[in-house]
């Protein structure tokens, strides 16, 4: 089940990100679109990083009943993306969500050995979106 809220009013592909959610989870997941500003203040607090970032996630510690966790999406940074990558917003947004999923699901491209990228990789072909910049940035 897929939770949003969107302080935006950036359009989104509902119907692929709730197929997303229930291909690969049973569990609650909650969406947010907030502004640059809120991000900055988001990724300051939780990673001690002075500056903007393009999605956020927040997994909840497992226990029955327990949501997945909350996806954070940077509407400005997606816009901005967007506009350069020669797609739409909604691509955009949907390929963020892609990303901030894998990091609930305990993916980490930080510390593993591309298998994240991979899942990514995997996942954007199979929804049938344009290729995302972690994508164009390893070729």
């Amino acid at each position: 089940m897929l939770l949003i809220d969107n302080e935006s009013n950036t359009p989104l592909q509902l119907d692929i990100l709730e197929k997303i959610c229930k291909e690969h989870t049973s569990k609650e997941v909650e969406l947010l679109i907030i502004d640059g500003q809120s991000m900055h203040e988001l990724n300051l607090e939780h990673r001690g990083m002075d500056k903007t970032t393009d999605v956020l996630s927040f997994p909840v510690d497992d226990f029955p009943h327990a949501p997945l966790g909350s996806i954070v999406i940077n509407y400005e940074l997606a816009s901005q993306k967007a506009q350069e990558l020669g797609h739409t917003i909604e691509e955009e947004t949907t390929l963020l969500f892609i990303h901030g999923m894998l990091h609930l699901l305990g993916f980490d491209h930080e510390i593993d050995h591309g298998e994240m990228r991979e899942e990514e990789k995997a996942w954007i072909k199979q929804y049938n979106l344009p290729e995302s910049l972690i994508v164009r940035t390893e070729e």
